[in-house]
């Protein structure tokens, strides 16, 4: 029996501890204070342990490796794992510290850092936007000098599209460079590439992409975050010229940045000039509910099957994906106005799922074709933005 230690400063992850316990394995959680009222699984929890955030949202490392290191004197953890982006570079540290066998921090970065994924994949030849860090200032006069507007700034270590800023000129450039100071090194400013944004939500076993399904968003993260709009994302038709080419432009991803086990949600870009751009990678499952839309349209749960990869990872067993729908799915998520938005009157068969979250609209729509799922999704849209939609602006929590 294994002790799998799951981290996250985020409620999320409930199916990978619930698959863990159904595995017959004990799920530890390590979360934040703030959560501990959460709905998490408790009936599946063997134990939880809490740490403080500070006024940045973060943990003290040094608290925490002193406090596993104590619990460790009786109990010995197996796996540890990381149910958000956020904690993937501290749980990296966890493992290294402590010997425990996963991704280590080198790898990690890959799927952490904005500026180490850029680079290992211009390294490994793949597409992506021009872009430089912002260490030394040469190199960022060279890069407006050769690279047309707009650029944006982009936090190396943030989620989404948290802390972008879109630049359209070098004078613009400076001044928002002068106004992060001395955390200017968190970030990297690349060129904007204006065009469809793809996500790419796989499972990786041993080394090899197992599952893949290509969606694409119908209004760009950075659009929705800091425009106020109504999130929505559809799955991709099956054998078209997106789907090959960003099944294999992913497959190459975590090739390249050395995935060997895990969940992993990946981003990419096909620009005007009709060229595709790999955009940023990470080592979970993708947020904003686009786990429930993609096994609306598989049948595969990620997050439980993430968590039987790990456990089959770490015994040296065998892994066998369940059987795969080839249904088509999409998502719209908004904020409501109203803290219980009433949608009894959205009534089409093609619904299988509601959210169930305060001053929230969610609904995913499942079928078999695909333009009955954009069909609904753009109605959906117009009634959401006339009945309940609400917005507020974009976050602005420091880079890692």
């Amino acid at each position: 029996m294994l002790n799998i230690l799951c981290v996250s400063r985020f409620y999320k992850g409930v199916d990978f501890i619930k698959s863990v316990k159904n595995e017959g394995h004990n799920a530890y959680l390590l979360t934040s204070t703030k959560l501990k009222d959460d709905p998490w699984p408790w009936e599946s929890i063997t134990d939880t342990y809490y740490m403080d955030e500070d006024e940045h949202g973060e943990w003290d490392m040094t608290n925490l490796v002193k406090g596993l290191a104590y619990t460790m004197r009786s109990l010995k953890f197996d796996i540890l794992v990381s149910l958000d982006d956020f904690d993937v570079e501290n749980t990296a540290h966890l493992r290294e510290y402590f010997r425990i066998n996963g991704m280590g921090e080198t790898t990690a970065r890959y799927f952490r850092d904005k500026l180490a994924m850029r680079l290992k994949a211009r390294e490994s030849s793949i597409n992506v936007p021009a872009f430089t860090a912002l260490f030394n200032d040469s190199d960022i006069v060279k890069f407006t000098e050769e690279v047309p507007t707009p650029w944006m700034i982009k936090p190396r270590g943030q989620a989404s599209a948290t802390g972008i800023q879109k630049i359209h000129s070098a004078d613009e450039l400076w001044e928002a460079l002068n106004t992060l100071g001395e955390d200017r090194h968190k970030y990297l400013v690349e060129r904007f590439a204006p065009g469809e944004v793809f996500h790419v939500d796989s499972l990786t076993f041993k080394g090899k992409v197992i599952f893949s399904r290509v969606s694409k968003y119908m209004s760009t993260p950075f659009e929705v975050a800091h425009g106020g709009g109504i999130f929505r994302s559809h799955t991709v038709a099956p054998k078209t010229e997106d789907e090959s080419v960003l099944l294999k432009m992913n497959e190459d991803i975590m090739i390249s940045f050395g995935m060997k086990f895990s969940a992993s949600h990946t981003e990419f870009i096909k620009g005007q000039d009709g060229q595709y751009y790999f955009l940023e990678t990470s080592s979970r499952v993708g947020g904003a509910n686009l786990a429930e839309m993609v096994e609306a349209a598989t049948g595969v749960n990620l997050w439980a099957e993430w968590a039987k990869i790990e456990i089959a990872a770490h015994t040296h067993g065998k892994y066998k994906l369940p059987k795969i729908k080839k249904d088509h799915a999409g998502i719209l998520v908004s904020l409501s106005r109203y803290e219980d938005p009433d949608l009894s009157s959205f009534t089409d068969e093609e619904i299988v799922w509601r959210m169930d979250k305060k001053h929230h609209v969610g609904i995913i729509v499942s079928c078999k074709t695909q333009p009955r799922i954009i069909q609904l999704l753009n109605a959906y849209a117009e009634r959401v933005k006339n009945e309940f939609h609400a917005s507020l602006p974009a976050p602005n929590r420091p880079a890692n």
